[in-house]
């Protein structure tokens, strides 16, 4: 008798945005708290589905204006990816992570989404992210976003 392994399957739907702007000579992350049954009362960066004819890269720049009302921004592929489990469909989710430079004077316009936001310090995002793997994603964007320049190679959009 022979055993077949069944995959779990991936699934990239969506996207998710780290943005950046500077404050006092110092790059702060914008979080922002969910308002949805998705999610309620979490505080999280952006994320958002690929919508029909979009590139994932497109789709970021929509949900920044969506949910933060901001449309000046640089944005980046940062070669980073949010994944979790779905136990209901036994599926991985999996999305690129993008960082975007927020022009200086770009403030921030909540939609339906979000109840509140708040640009932090990368200490302080890190310690009031509530899902697990977005503490490594912000960790991953301060070495590679902030510590460092990225090559121009890594933008999308200006």
């Amino acid at each position: 008798m022979s055993i077949e392994n069944i995959e779990v399957p991936l699934r990239c739907k969506g996207i998710a945005v780290v943005l950046l702007k500077k404050i006092d000579n110092e790059y702060k992350v914008l979080l922002l708290k969910r308002a949805t049954s998705v999610f309620r009362d979490i505080w999280c960066y952006i994320g958002g589905s690929i919508e029909e004819g979009e590139t994932a890269w497109q789709s970021a720049l929509r949900e920044i204006k969506e949910e933060t009302g901001i449309t000046k921004v640089s944005l980046y592929i940062s070669n980073k990816f949010d994944q979790f489990y779905s136990p209901n469909e036994n599926y991985i989710y999996i999305a690129p992570v993008f960082v975007g430079y927020v022009d200086d004077a770009q403030s921030v316009q909540l939609n339906y989404e979000h109840s509140d936001y708040k640009w932090l310090s990368f200490n302080e995002a890190i310690e009031l992210v509530d899902l697990p793997g977005n503490d490594e994603v912000l960790t991953f964007i301060e070495k590679h976003f902030v510590k460092r320049i990225p090559t121009e190679l890594l933008c999308v959009a200006n």
